[in-house]
């Protein structure tokens, strides 16, 4: 088959070629313009050693050049030039101890993880495929090359990638790759919580995110999550559920668009239920408090896992109050507002309507009427501008100041009263209205 080099990597691999050597695209870029997607990044392997490479092209970065790989500079655009190369042995179950350099094509595709990814293409030579990857990706397999055993001991994070290809890909994991993880998912436990985290968003963020549930069902999550294999062991003895815990989270992340910060919500936003749970004299199940300590637990996973501050603001803030339901009324939902904050929403009717729509059909009508209302009150409030914190209001503390009050507590409570009373009047934030309620009060 033919595919369609972009100019610049056709300049790399002729260059190449001129100068008496083998270049390919090579990996997930053949892979994706086989399937017809659009490929992220090109990557080149080449016979050339990183030396050659440096010689032939005027500007490059030595990424990698301990393991053969240099970035050649096109413009302002980078693609990665790799040697063909035998990797030694693995010793922390991520990265091999030395790398040999080959001028041997097959060597170096055979090291590499699955057959889809392990597939070479120039314009002379057309595809190269020893390894079948063309095959598995018409029967949308993912396989790893050769003894899948020894592939997932050279690199632990592989276990983690077989998952995430097929949720990304729509595809299935072949039976004898798929049966080798569970005996060696324990090694996960040997690679960064960082390029755990890589896996686990890019997983979670594809369009099958219900693939989170091959991480359980091999063990890959008792490793790094084991707070989701407690949710699986709850069930939701109540008349709004349907599934356990567990199963509930998964078919929550359908439900939701594949953000990363909407998706981490909805994995976490019921991590509390195993150890909140109680069961009343009827013998139905109950999660009182979840949401608090599921905002605290969430915070403490996210923070293992090395995520940023912001993302574990936002997930936890959105756990803390995906289970609020306000009074459907202006007051009442502009106090929600401001007691869950402004920046939580809109994201937070999308976590609802996903929690909604993994329960069962109990009331869902109902609810969603429920949802939709609140979200008409929101918007409604949003276009007319109303006050909802501190910074809304039409005063401030140097006015306050201006006209002989002193700085501290007294000026802070004054406002805080006010805001009060805006959010449940709004019509009366103006200055003149504010400055007069405010010394009335301390007249009186």
């Amino acid at each position: 088959m033919a595919i369609q080099l972009p100019g610049k990597v056709k300049c790399i691999i002729d260059t190449l070629e001129e100068a008496g050597f083998e270049a390919y695209a090579v990996g997930g870029c053949v892979r994706d313009s086989m399937l017809g997607r659009k490929p992220q990044d090109w990557d080149v392997t080449t016979s050339a050693s990183p030396w050659q490479v440096k010689e032939l092209f005027p500007v490059t970065v030595d990424t990698g050049i301990k393991h053969g790989t240099v970035t050649v500079l096109i413009g302002h655009e980078g693609f990665e030039v790799t040697t063909y190369r035998i990797d030694g042995e693995y010793e922390d179950k991520r990265h091999p101890k030395e790398v040999l350099f080959t001028s041997d094509l097959l060597e170096d595709l055979k090291r590499r993880d699955f057959t889809i990814n392990a597939m070479a293409y120039n314009e002379k030579k057309g595809l190269v495929d020893a390894f079948g990857g063309a095959g598995d990706l018409e029967q949308k397999k993912i396989r790893c090359v050769g003894n899948p055993i020894d592939r997932f001991t050279e690199d632990a994070l592989r276990l983690m990638r077989a998952v995430r290809f097929a949720a990304q890909l729509g595809f299935s994991i072949e039976g004898q790759t798929k049966a080798a993880i569970p005996s060696l998912a324990g090694n996960l436990s040997g690679i960064s919580a960082e390029r755990i985290q890589s896996e686990l968003v890019k997983l979670l963020v594809s369009s099958h995110p219900e693939e989170f549930r091959t991480l359980y069902e091999t063990g890959m999550t008792r490793v790094f999550l084991p707070e989701f294999d407690a949710m699986m062991a709850t069930p939701q003895n109540n008349q709004h559920h349907c599934y356990n815990v567990g199963d509930h989270t998964i078919a929550a992340l359908g439900y939701v668009r594949p953000d990363k910060v909407l998706r981490l919500t909805m994995l976490l936003h019921d991590v509390a239920k195993p150890v909140c749970q109680t069961a009343d004299e009827e013998g139905i199940f109950h999660f009182y408090g979840h949401p608090e300590q599921g905002a605290q637990m969430a915070k403490e996973i996210l923070q293992r896992l090395k995520f940023d501050n912001d993302t574990i603001g936002k997930v936890t803030a959105l756990v803390r109050w995906h289970d609020h339901r306000p009074k459907l009324e202006e007051a009442f939902v502009r106090r929600a507002i401001h007691r869950v904050g402004p920046k939580q929403y809109p994201a937070l009717f999308e976590v609802k309507y996903a929690d909604t729509m993994a329960k069962n059909q109990y009331k869902r009508e109902e609810k969603l009427a429920y949802l939709a209302e609140y979200q008409r009150i929101y918007r409604e409030i949003i276009e007319k501008k109303q006050c909802l914190g501190l910074k809304d209001l039409a005063v401030n503390g140097k006015d306050f100041i201006r006209l002989g009050m002193e700085p501290g507590k007294e000026l802070g409570n004054t406002l805080e009263r006010l805001l009060d009373h805006v959010l449940e009047f709004p019509e009366d934030n103006t200055k003149e209205v504010l400055l007069g309620l405010a010394f009335h009060k301390q007249g009186n």
